[in-house]
């Protein structure tokens, strides 16, 4: 596999992304971060704001499968699976894919499925594999799963469990504009959408390159350790029941690997630790008394970094020298 520029390659599928998606570079970067550290991503966030267009905007610029899942009420696991189904001409059951066997799967509105489809995801999205009738299907790669909820209309839904949150790497907001750049949206698509004329930018062999460059970014000692510390103090903010898991510090530290290397670093330095605390972290913090809130969580991850000690900005060039 071909050594890949992965500074260069996430500019050039940022850049694409923001022909459609106006004012949301530090969202698209999140986004691009959740790629290449092979994670996955939820949005959250009221309806029109752009989620699911940044998706498909995304699934656009890489040259690689998409497959887009309505999650509603009365939708089976096998639906998102696959099943096995009987073909009558060979006399044996045949096992049919379902849409999770794709790069980028969006699950649209994933908390109005109830928990047993949800469910269907959890081996797909941590092992990456689909197991049925006793056979293990590996899913290609890249596999992302972006998943979109709506925080405002939540009757008739079912919230996402720890086990099911503690799986996505990134849960980010899109908010809303600017007067600025809401005059920018209505210029670009008063005649029609950039988003229908959007072409790849890259390969699905690129982007497992920059997935495969990003382990050797370096992390120092004094690095890890303050990412230890900064999980360790969630679990010690106030009224926290639940802190952050040991699948989570990893991923924090991977998110962080590959978010240097699209700064086009190297290395991981502080900064980057506490820049992805709060969108790694904060959904997998649960407070007493307010379960779901994320302002809540947002401030009990607030409160760690405050306990945590910051390593000095030496640390994190430490193993350059």
């Amino acid at each position: 596999m071909e050594r890949v520029n992965v500074k260069n390659l996430a500019d050039r599928v940022r850049e694409n992304i923001a022909r459609v998606i106006i004012g949301k570079d530090e969202e698209i970067t999140l986004l691009l971060t959740a790629v290449i550290c092979r994670g996955h991503v939820l949005m959250e966030d009221v309806p029109g704001t752009g989620k699911t267009v940044m998706a498909k905007s995304l699934a656009k610029s890489i040259d690689c499968s998409f497959s887009r899942i309505q999650f509603t009420p009365d939708l089976l696991p096998g639906d998102v699976t696959g099943m096995s189904v009987y073909d009558a001409r060979a006399a044996e059951f045949v096992f049919r894919p379902g849409p999770v066997f794709t790069n980028i799967l969006l699950a649209d509105e994933i908390n109005r499925a109830t928990p047993r489809t949800q469910s269907a995801l959890l081996e797909c999205m941590e092992e990456r594999q689909v197991t049925m009738d006793g056979v293990t299907r590996r899913l290609d790669e890249p596999f992302l799963v972006v998943a979109t909820q709506n925080p405002i209309e939540t009757q008739g839904t079912f919230p996402l469990p720890e086990a099911q949150l503690d799986r996505f790497l990134i849960k980010m907001k899109l908010g809303q504009l600017s007067h600025e750049d809401a005059v920018r949206v209505l210029d670009r698509f008063i005649e029609d959408s950039p988003l229908e004329t959007l072409s790849p930018v890259c390969a699905a062999e690129e982007i497992r390159a920059a997935q495969a460059a990003c382990a050797a970014c370096e992390v120092s000692p004094e690095v890890r350790s303050y990412i230890a510390t900064l999980c360790e103090c969630t679990r010690r903010a106030s009224n926290v029941v639940l802190g952050v898991s040991p699948r989570g510090m990893l991923q924090l530290m991977r998110a962080c690997q590959a978010y240097a290397m699209i700064q086009g670093r190297d290395f991981v330095t502080p900064d980057d630790v506490k820049h992805l605390a709060i969108p790694v972290l904060a959904h997998r913090v649960v407070v007493r008394g307010v379960y779901g809130k994320t302002d809540a969580s947002v401030d009990a991850v607030k409160e760690a970094m405050e306990l945590a000690a910051v390593p000095t900005e030496e640390a994190g060039r430490e193993t350059r020298a």
